[in-house]
């Protein structure tokens, strides 16, 4: 078949044809071009084949090669006795698990097989292996109500007392009637009392609060990283051991320390329902707002509608507490920034507004007085002169009130002047020549001379009063 610049440098002579002469060359290109498609798909088919030989014989050389854990535990949940007789006859070790610590005894007593669990035990299996959650194979089987299986673990010497991590026994997880018979009466037979039990309960407490104690002694520092980077008191939060955190947190351990998913011992206390711990933590200052890698909070990693509720009231209860203590640093700094002045100030303006008073009632004072004082004035130029006194008699005496009631007007500013003493206007009158009072002050009351003496302070030069 021609290449492209060849049909290009034949398009002038394809012009210059007639129209049978170009339908004649097209129909020989068209051959060509289905004749070299041809030789095409032949190339690549024998490509192809010689390809697929080459994997097939790659793939026959090469082999996929499980770990022995994996081959025990798949063959186990198949039931596949056969199998975990051939690979238990080669060696393979019957307590083998997966990453969570689950063996292939606990997944048998969780699927019911009693010919394997038989066979498992046979083969030297431990009855009381723990995963991670430190569950039994009595755990399992008394959870799942296998009554046949409970007997058989227990013949063999399961632990009735095993605790796993959330504090239960396999009796307190069984909700099977005849299995769970079966349980109280095997612990009778043990003579388990309830002593017993809450001892056993608090065995793993009690041995982590020597541990602790240990620590303490040999001065290792408490928040030193653990599994996953959880420290001792992350431990004791998720399984609510109150003694050790109490201890913990005697001892300074962290409240903020972060394990490998960033979280705090306060989420560890939540995500597991651990009240108590929530209540002790958050008491010592833990906070509620911590945020995990994945931005969580303790709230938000909470399950429990309990706890969630617990932590809510904790939460509102701290935000009023912080609230009125930054209320009271903002009044204190207030105080203190305007004690010294705002103090000097106030004095100073009380002893101008008493000076000020008393300068005002002197001026009252005064202007009284000499209101008076123009009073009697010119009540001397219409009566007796100064200086003289009026001697009346009893008869005008008794007279003068009902005078003054029926004929005399009272003054605008005295509408009712107080009548002098007659005892007293007789000393007046009396009053020898050489005494200290004269005529002219001799009528005037007490009051009237208080007015006189302010009248005449305030007539005092500027030079004088300071």
């Amino acid at each position: 078949m021609a290449d492209h610049l060849e049909l290009l440098a034949e398009m002038p002579a394809v012009a210059r044809m007639g129209t049978q002469e170009r339908l004649k060359h097209a129909q020989k290109r068209r051959t060509q071009q289905l004749k070299k498609w041809a030789q095409f798909e032949k190339d690549g088919q024998g490509k192809k084949a010689k390809g697929q030989k080459k994997r097939r014989r790659a793939t026959q050389d090469r082999k996929v090669v499980f770990p022995e854990n994996v081959r025990l535990l798949e063959a186990a949940s198949r039931n596949d006795v056969e199998e975990v007789h051939h690979l238990l006859e080669k060696g393979v070790s019957p307590d083998l698990s997966n990453e969570d610590g689950l063996t292939a005894l606990h997944q048998c007593c969780i699927d019911d097989y009693g010919v394997m669990v038989g066979l498992l035990l046979e083969a030297g299996a431990d009855v009381n292996a723990c995963d991670s959650e430190l569950w039994t194979p009595l755990h399992a089987a008394a959870t799942c109500g296998h009554l046949h299986l409970v007997e058989l673990l227990i013949q063999r010497g399961a632990n009735l007392l095993a605790v796993n991590s959330d504090g239960n026994m396999p009796y307190d997880l069984c909700e099977d009637e005849p299995t769970l018979d079966f349980l109280e009466v095997a612990m009778a037979d043990r003579e388990i009392t309830q002593a017993t039990i809450e001892e056993a309960r608090s065995a793993v407490e009690a041995s982590m609060v020597k541990d602790i104690r240990r620590l303490v002694k040999e001065g290792v520092n408490l928040d030193t990283p653990l599994d996953h980077k959880a420290t001792l008191l992350h431990i004791a939060s998720a399984n609510g051991y109150l003694e050790a955190a109490e201890l913990l947190i005697e001892h300074q351990a962290s409240l903020s320390a972060k394990d490998q998913d960033g979280w705090q011992p306060l989420h560890a206390a939540a995500c597991w329902g651990q009240i108590p711990l929530v209540e002790l933590l958050v008491a010592h200052g833990a906070d509620l707002n911590g945020k995990s890698l994945l931005e969580e909070s303790p709230l938000d990693v909470c399950p429990n509608e309990e706890v969630r509720a617990k932590l809510l009231e904790l939460k509102h209860k701290q935000d009023a507490v912080m609230k009125s203590q930054d209320k009271q640093k903002t009044l204190l700094q207030r105080r203190t920034s305007s004690a010294g002045s705002r103090g000097k100030v106030v004095r100073r303006v009380s002893v101008t507004q008493r000076n000020s008073l008393i300068r005002r009632e002197q001026a009252k004072e005064a202007i009284v007085w000499q209101r008076q004082q123009s009073e009697g004035e010119l009540e001397d130029e219409d009566g007796p002169a100064d200086g003289q006194l009026p001697v009346q008699s009893p008869e005008a005496e008794a007279a003068a009130p009902e005078e003054r009631n029926g004929t005399a007007h009272p003054h605008p500013f005295h509408p009712k002047r107080p009548q002098r003493a007659s005892s007293y206007r007789l000393a007046a009158q009396e009053d020898p020549a050489g005494s200290g009072l004269s005529k002219e002050k001799a009528h005037h009351t007490l009051a009237d001379l208080k007015r006189q003496r302010a009248a005449a302070k305030l007539q005092r030069p500027p030079a004088e009063e300071l």
